[in-house]
């Protein structure tokens, strides 16, 4: 997609590195990765037992499930940078990103910190739940587990193709230079890519969704093609990092094609779902995907 950018990316955006640990509970069962082995007479080890420690445990479950989710709404409101894992955070979007980002780490502690209260009696349900798998030697000690849970980020500056402080020759760095630059570009080009790529994937469910059966009649969906239709329009503004006027002015499209709309208008009105997929399918032919 060509973009316009017509400002210094380096002040309208940021690096953002999230990182979220959990300890798993899960634990390599030797003594039965052999038994079953045995059992099954094979030749070598053919596979391996992994034990949940604290199967049954909802307490642990919803610490992981909680980090899961945070990682899933960190990259719906970012876009890639690198494959360590650093994102792209624009400005517009950094103050609402920083307050939802301030609020998951207290809800993360908070669950941690439940968990490591119910620890000692997890343990003993675990070894009725367990039964001859249960080994105490297994479970360490809840000031070792307590390090294993960790919520971190770190925000950083755009770096420039132009800060290279070395000294190694004009000709040098301006390879350097341009080597970087390229890289650069081709990464703002790879986050765009994500950011379009999000949009097609909307438009083409919602033209799925919209169409009549080949018996003529309705598809199922549910409030969601709306919802989040409606999520991404908002998020659209923040994630252009390169002000790209014609992802603006699909945007500005779906805006227009849902707006106001409730899913029981989808639901009810043949004439409804065949102008707003009308709507929908002309923004699919109108931009190059």
């Amino acid at each position: 997609m060509e973009t316009v950018a017509p400002f210094n990316l380096n002040t309208s955006a940021m690096l953002v590195e999230l990182s979220i640990s959990t300890w798993t509970a899960r634990k390599l069962d030797k003594k039965v990765s052999e038994e079953v082995d045995a059992n099954k007479a094979t030749k070598t080890r053919a596979g391996n037992y992994h034990k949940n420690l604290l199967a049954g445990s909802d307490a642990l479950e919803a610490v992981i499930k909680y980090g899961n989710n945070v990682r899933l709404w960190h990259h719906k409101q970012t876009v890639p940078w690198s494959d360590s894992g650093t994102r792209i955070i624009t400005m517009e979007n950094f103050l609402p990103y920083k307050e939802q980002l301030t609020a998951c780490e207290d809800n993360f502690n908070r669950l941690v910190n439940n968990f490591l209260t119910s620890y000692p009696t997890l343990i003993s349900a675990a070894a009725f739940q367990l039964g001859d798998l249960f080994d105490r030697e297994e479970y360490p000690d809840v000031d070792a587990i307590s390090k294993k849970f960790r919520f971190s980020y770190v925000f950083m500056p755009l770096p420039s193709s132009g800060d290279f402080r070395v000294d190694i020759g004009e000709a040098a760095a301006k390879e350097l230079r341009d080597q970087y630059e390229q890289t650069f570009n081709n990464r703002i080009e790879e986050a765009m890519r994500d950011v379009w790529e999000r949009l097609h994937k909307c438009l083409t469910h919602m033209s799925d969704r919209l169409a009549e059966t080949d018996e003529g009649k309705r598809k199922m969906f549910h409030t969601t093609l709306l919802t989040n239709a409606a999520e991404l329009v908002d998020l659209l503004q923040r994630l252009n990092i390169t002000k790209d006027v014609k992802l603006e002015a699909a945007r500005k499209e779906l805006s227009k094609a849902i707006l106001g709309l409730e899913i029981d208008d989808l639901k009810e009105s043949d004439a409804v779902r065949k102008d707003v997929k009308s709507q929908v399918d002309s923004i699919l032919a109108k931009f190059e995907w």
